[in-house]
């Protein structure tokens, strides 16, 4: 039985280790944390985003193991999501531009012209889709 243990530990530590190589190889290959610099120019935080992205990956790594919850104020998680959010979206933002997303898309249906009124549509549909999943538990 202990041999068993031993087992799924070692597979569950190899499979954790093969898959964060694979998100520091994306985000490395594809340049997202200094295309997202770039973007929000502030190049001399780089070393903040990327121990921000380590740091977060293994804490809530930590806590959804453990099945750690936190109970705080309503205010404070707020904050917290946004700021979150606001990060989640700007890695996003670099992931697009580093791909070239939206230009091709654009492209594609013939929408060039109306790309800024694209990407708000984009960006306000998801803010509504969020409150209204957050809001009414959808």
């Amino acid at each position: 039985m202990m041999l068993l243990y031993l087992f799924v530990i070692v597979m569950g530590l190899g499979w954790g280790l093969a898959v964060g190589s694979g998100l520091v190889a994306f985000l490395s290959v594809l340049d997202i944390i200094p295309r997202l610099t770039q973007l929000s120019s502030s190049h001399s935080s780089i070393r903040s985003y990327e121990w921000a992205i380590v740091l977060g990956a293994l804490w809530f790594t930590w806590c959804d193991y453990f099945a750690i919850s936190v109970q705080l104020p309503a205010v404070f998680t707020a904050v917290v999501g946004g700021i979150a959010g606001i990060f989640v979206g700007m890695l996003a933002a670099g992931l697009t531009e580093v791909l070239n997303v939206f230009p091709i898309l654009t492209k594609r249906l013939g929408l060039h012209d109306y790309m800024r009124n694209f990407l708000m549509a984009m960006v306000l549909g998801k803010i509504v889709g969020s409150l209204l999943q957050w809001t009414f538990s959808l």
